[in-house]
C-alpha cells in the first residue's frame, strides 16, 4: 500500500473550494494514479475524519506556447471529499477560511 502522504499532494485553495467548505466538502490535488478507495483511506488516516464520498476529476494540462513552440503543463487529478455529518472538520482548512 502507498503512503497516504504520497496520495494526497496538496489542498486546492480557491474561492469555490472555500464556498464548498460550508457543505463539508474539501478539495485536494491527488496522485494521478490513485483511485477513490485509496483517496478515501488516505484522507481518513491523515486527518482522522470520516469520508462519506469521493468525486474525482482528471484535469488535462493547459496548452502553453512560447514563441513558435507549443507545450503543455502537467495534467493532474482533483478529488472533492464530502465528510459525513457526524465527522469533525479538517482543522487545516478552518484556519485558512477565516
Amino acid at each position: 500500500m502507498k503512503n497516504p502522504h504520497d496520495i494526497i499532494i496538496r489542498p486546492v485553495l480557491t474561492e469555490k473550494s472555500y464556498n464548498d467548505m460550508q457543505d463539508r466538502k474539501y478539495t485536494f490535488i491527488v496522485d494521478i494514479n490513485a483511485n477513490k478507495t485509496e483517496i478515501k483511506k488516505a484522507i481518513e488516516q491523515i486527518f482522522g475524519v470520516k469520508v462519506e464520498k469521493v468525486n474525482t476529476i482528471r484535469q488535462r494540462g493547459k496548452l502553453k506556447r512560447m514563441g513558435v513552440y507549443m507545450g503543455r503543463r502537467p495534467s493532474y487529478k482533483k478529488a472533492i471529499i464530502k465528510l459525513t455529518p457526524d465527522s469533525k472538520e479538517i482543522p487545516f482548512f478552518e484556519g485558512m477560511a477565516q
